[in-house]
């Protein structure tokens, strides 16, 4: 395998395991009761998106744009897999996460619902970005599917 395909490989796997950490964090967050942070749920929910989708676009050579837009991103990924983007409109949902949830002044109240239906969307994001990705040769450790 050439050194360039072998770092875009590493790189790939670098987004998925960033990704599946914020996943994690999310879903331990929501095991915290009446002290849950909601809004840190919804705002680690988007990056694991986020990172899912990017991995998508690294592992194509994608040069993306430094954006959180979700919407953004589903664009540059339909350009690879329209069938795989299409099926996943409802990730634009937690675009705003990334940044009114983050700092004083721009933040939204999440309650624990919006947590929860967040952490749904970005599992369904994670599920259709592996899959894409097993389809087109990328091999995921079973531990990582």
């Amino acid at each position: 395998m050439p050194a360039a395909d072998a770092d875009r490989l590493r790189k790939v796997a670098q987004w998925l395991a960033y990704a599946e950490e914020d996943l994690r964090l999310a879903r331990h967050a929501m095991t915290m009761d009446s002290q849950c942070p909601c809004r840190l749920v919804a705002y680690h929910a988007q990056q694991c998106a986020e990172k899912h989708l990017k991995a998508y676009l690294v592992m194509h050579g994608v040069d993306f744009p430094y954006t959180h837009n979700l919407g953004v991103l589903l664009e540059r990924c339909a350009e690879h897999s329209r069938e795989m983007a299409a099926g996943l409109d409802e990730a634009n949902e937690l675009t705003p996460y990334a940044i009114t949830t983050r700092y004083p002044g721009e933040d939204e109240e999440v309650d624990r619902h919006e947590a929860e239906s967040a952490i749904e969307v970005a599992t369904r994001v994670r599920r259709a970005v592996r899959q894409q990705l097993e389809k087109e040769g990328y091999g995921l450790r079973p531990a990582d599917a």
